[in-house]
């Protein structure tokens, strides 16, 4: 298969290219503003799309969405594209589907809450260790009583449930405090006016679908309107890492390939990495490692080369370098870093060089046959064939009219979860509340305060009393005896002593 071309060494006069079956080796794009770095990540995902290999990035600026348009040509392309020994170049249109988190410039991007987890959630809403705890408590329970998490309402419904079970709660499961619980919904009140109510629900976002062919077999290039996003760090960082672990999942081991399955291009890599706890920085590094073997490259994206870990730096195998300025210190020491990192060139002297290069020039070292980086060269890079710039709003309408996807996620979906459930469950409690019971006399008396009793017990009497009516009818045998007693014993009497004549 035909290597990317990536740009032509200026020194050396020679073809700087990638090799296809070493793309899922990952890389780095780095280099200060103004450089050039939306260029090459143009040229980069065109180069794997025409090969077949279909590509996700996000859309910072606005910028990038000119993959989807045919680009304007002109003279001063056509002269570099046939400096750099471009044969083929001419201006062209990438598949590509447009996607928003906010639904907005691309079709919805969704998933939902138990898919992302309680791990990744923690971080989107920034909770202390307690409260994750509490987040792990609450997913724990959803899946003990069969209750979907599909939605931010799902959520809040479990959290009541939680307040309103806290005691047996915290008895089988773990201490559950007020104060955690108030603070995790607080939480997701932020997130809901960020715009995170919309990312969460069905239908869910299929990696199929950022996966796909075109019919002429070219990669479809997928891209993530993320202007707004980007504004929201924790929620775009999360979003992408929550793709990538859901990619390095599902996906199986099939080694090295011809090609990768997938190219996943993380621009402004630094907020993925910003105040990041150890235990998600060794997550991503693990994922890193690993997703290789999943067919799936990674390419970061930012300004300065540290601004990406030592360990997930030294697995970066193709990179390129934009110029960076050394107007203080800390830049200084990323250009001795970013220097240190290539693999020398005698004919180069890689610091003086890279705070030096022009616009659309970059330091350029890719892995070789065995996986062997070549020398590092300073690059002329490639012009992309599209449009260098951002889409108009009706060119954008055009390319959603014609997604293969629209119709499946453009209408949102919102089956019975957790919220309608625990919802269903409180009015049929209040229903059976509000509905009179037959009540026994029992119950009236106990009701009376026991009046009801005392009268029954004094008329029908006790096991240990009698009552008035027993009484009665005892004194009235009594008394009805006595009498036809005396008559009979007078008669007798009478009899034997003579009676009055």
């Amino acid at each position: 298969m035909d290597p990317i071309l990536l740009g032509k060494g200026i020194t050396d006069d020679v073809a700087v290219t990638l090799l296809p079956k070493l793309g899922n080796r990952h890389g780095l794009v780095a280099g200060a503003t103004g450089t050039g770095k939306t260029v090459t990540l143009m040229t980069l995902a065109e180069g794997f799309s025409r090969i077949g290999v279909p590509v996700f990035l996000a859309d910072v600026k606005g910028d990038v969405s000119g993959l989807a348009v045919v680009g304007a040509g002109g003279d001063a392309l056509l002269q570099r594209a046939a400096q750099i020994g471009v044969a083929d170049y001419a201006p062209a249109a990438s598949p590509a589907i447009f996607w928003d988190l906010y639904g907005k410039l691309g079709h919805p991007v969704r998933t939902t809450v138990s898919e992302m987890g309680p791990t990744l959630l923690t971080r989107i809403l920034e909770l202390s260790d307690t409260q994750a705890g509490v987040m792990d408590i609450v997913f724990k329970l959803a899946d003990d009583r069969g209750l979907l998490l599909l939605d931010l309402d799902d959520l809040r419904a479990l959290l009541g449930l939680v307040a309103e079970e806290r005691k047996d709660i915290s008895t089988e499961y773990g201490l559950v405090s007020a104060q955690s619980v108030a603070a995790i919904q607080r939480a997701l009140l932020r997130l809901s006016q960020d715009g995170g109510e919309a990312f969460f629900g069905e239908p869910a976002l299929e990696l199929a679908d950022i996966m796909r062919v075109n019919h002429d077999g070219r990669g479809v290039i997928g891209i993530l309107a993320a202007d707004q996003l980007v504004l929201k760090p924790k929620l775009y960082s999360t979003f992408l890492l929550w793709l990538l672990s859901e990619l390095f999942e599902t996906l199986p081991e099939v080694g090295d390939l011809e090609k990768p399955k997938l190219v996943f291009i993380f621009d402004e890599a630094h907020l993925l990495f910003n105040d990041a706890p150890p235990a998600l920085v060794q997550r991503i590094e693990q994922v890193v490692r690993l997703i290789r073997s999943k067919g799936v490259g990674v390419y970061f994206c930012s300004q300065f080369p540290d601004d990406v870990p030592s360990n997930i730096l030294g697995q970066l195998g193709n990179r390129v370098q934009h110029a960076l300025r050394a107007f203080t210190p800390r830049d200084q020491k990323a250009v001795k870093t970013a220097a240190e990192t290539f693999v020398p060139n005698p004919k180069l002297d890689v610091a003086r060089v890279l705070s030096s290069l022009g616009t659309g020039e970059a330091l350029v070292s890719t892995l070789q046959d065995k996986g062997i980086p070549m020398p590092v060269q300073q690059t002329l890079i490639a012009p992309p064939r599209c449009r260098m710039g951002p889409v108009t709003e009706a060119e954008r309408a055009q390319v959603r009219a014609g997604s293969p996807v629209g119709s499946r996620y453009d209408t949102a979906i919102n089956r019975e979860s957790a919220a309608e459930r625990l919802a269903q469950r409180a009015q049929k409690s209040v229903e059976q509340a509000s509905t009179p019971k037959a009540r026994t006399r029992e119950q009236d008396d106990a009701q009376d305060g026991g009046f009801g009793q005392t009268i029954k017990d004094a008329i029908f009497g006790t096991k240990r009393r009698q009552g008035m009516i027993e009484t009665m009818a005892k004194q009235t045998t009594r008394t009805v005896g006595t009498r036809l007693g005396n008559q009979i014993v007078r008669g007798i009497l009478g009899g034997i002593f003579g009676g009055k004549r």
